[in-house]
């Protein structure tokens, strides 16, 4: 778990996988939880493949039998990808525990008193003040200016005094942060994909819909109070927005405008503004002139490029096929297609057909007995209804994760090392990677001279060269 090779290997997999999902069409969560619809996204990927052929065979409806079977279409709720991701997880968190250990002991670890060999010139930022005036007391003070924590030790004999200053000591103990910050997220998105709820909801200009499925405790309801969609001048909507109330247990709980950015949360749940279309409001009365429906009808489908829309009439086995068309003259008007029982072949039965003006009434002789009164358009609104129980801990990890790396590369350590001896001051200097290390100590030894320290002496410092290949022997 610990080996970075296989790390590598975890990375690689969870990241092509996520190309899978970002390439290939995903079936909406929604549809996941509803088998009609369920179906009709998989016939839709089968009209979409289908003729897609190589080197003359037609390989689309295998290609999406197969990826249906692998989860293609799905891949972030895959047990497969979970799996994944639980693995890197696990990884993460036993890489963290082995590590930390080594890490806790390295910025713990203080070394005050250092040999002379360490103040050799042949290393990388390491000078000398030869006779300097400088005490340990204004190295102290230099030092602590720049905010390193300084800690003095003077040998038993007096002959030597070292000054030892740390800064940012204990922050290379940020990574840690930045290691549960990813573990963090994984656990957010594991529990979201576990016991997260997400769905659309249309609903007519008002009309109420349930959020949860029927016969849920304490379900939620929705209402569109009003919707506006204002057009500029040229036709395009300058903007759409809900008036949005919503209810539990028969009492108002929220009501807020919301828009494409701005939704309304309420406990727990988001319900974001995401789009719009025409509706049909009519009445319908039965042969007694008893009133059985009354009020808008959604036409989020197509017929032949037409708004479309689908009730059944309560009470009867008529359902009602709504399209909205113009005439000659370009107004509006309403056909209704009368649909029976599906026959044995699944065909249905077309039982009448009917055209309404706005404002008209059909025949019941000529619509299965049934009063059709078409009132005019209206709109409905099409939301996103989420409730995402691992948010708070994508915050969370997020703000780990971006404290973590503020921490790790903005304020690395530097130490310090000055060795006061009778013949002058020696200086070294260590820094993690992300420091200019000698643009620092070059500003630290500006500051020594001009404190009294003279020009130091500076060894010619060079990395060893790589070592050559040793010449094969001869034969």
């Amino acid at each position: 778990m610990t080996n970075v090779r296989f790390a590598v290997l975890q990375i690689s997999c969870v990241v092509i996988s996520g190309l899978v999902g970002a390439l290939v069409p995903q079936i909406p969560t929604a549809a996941l939880h509803d088998p009609s619809a369920y179906a009709s996204q998989i016939a839709d990927m089968h009209t979409r493949y289908d003729p897609l052929s190589i080197l003359g065979f037609n390989v689309g409806p295998g290609m999406v039998d197969l990826f249906e079977r692998l989860g293609f279409f799905q891949v972030f709720n895959t047990p497969w990808f979970v799996g994944l991701l639980a693995l890197l997880a696990v990884s993460i968190t036993v890489c963290t525990l082995d590590r930390t250990p080594r890490l806790w002991y390295g910025v713990r670890r203080i070394t005050v008193e250092q040999p002379p060999e360490f103040f050799d010139l042949r290393l990388a930022e390491r000078a000398r003040f030869a006779g300097a005036s400088l005490s340990a007391d204004d190295v102290s003070q230099i030092l602590r200016r720049k905010h390193f924590k300084v800690r003095r030790v003077k040998a038993n004999d007096g002959a030597v005094e070292w000054v030892y200053g740390d800064r940012n000591q204990y922050f290379k103990m940020a990574t840690l942060l930045t290691h549960l910050g990813l573990i963090l997220f994984l656990a957010g998105g594991a529990i979201t994909a576990a016991f997260g709820f997400e769905t659309v909801v249309f609903v007519g200009e008002g009309q109420t819909a349930p959020v949860q499925p029927v016969g849920t405790p304490h379900d939620l309801l929705v209402k569109n109070i009003h919707f506006d969609a204002p057009q500029r001048a040229d036709g395009s909507f300058e903007d759409f927005s809900t008036d949005l109330a919503v209810y539990q247990d028969g009492v108002e709980i929220a009501r807020k405008t919301i828009r494409v950015n701005d939704p309304l949360q309420v406990g727990g749940f988001v319900f974001h503004q995401n789009t719009f279309g025409p509706s049909a409001n009519i009445d319908v009365r039965d042969s007694t002139g008893q009133l059985v429906w009354t009020g808008p009808v959604i036409l989020a489908g197509q017929f032949l490029g037409l708004p479309q829309g689908f009730l059944t009439i309560p009470g009867s086995t008529i359902g009602l096929l709504l399209v909205i068309e113009t005439d000659a003259s370009g107004m509006p008007i309403l056909a209704v297609s009368g649909l029976g029982p599906s026959a044995a072949d699944g065909s249905s039965d077309i039982v009448f057909e009917s055209v309404l003006a706005v404002g008209t009434t059909s025949e019941p002789s000529q619509t299965a007995g049934y009063s059709i009164t078409w009132d005019g358009t209206g709109a409905w609104t099409g939301m996103v209804v989420k409730n995402d129980p691992g948010a708070p801990i994508i915050w969370i990890a997020f703000m780990c994760l971006i404290a973590g790396l503020i921490l790790s590369f903005y304020f690395p350590r530097r130490r310090v090392w000055g060795r006061f001896e009778s013949s002058g001051l020696s200086v070294a200097m260590l820094a993690d990677r992300y420091v200019d290390g000698k643009r620092e100590f070059d500003a630290l030894l500006d500051v020594l001279a001009g404190r009294g320290g003279g020009t130091p002496e500076r060894g010619s410092f060079s990395a060893p060269p790589a070592p050559s290949a040793s010449p094969s022997p001869s034969p």
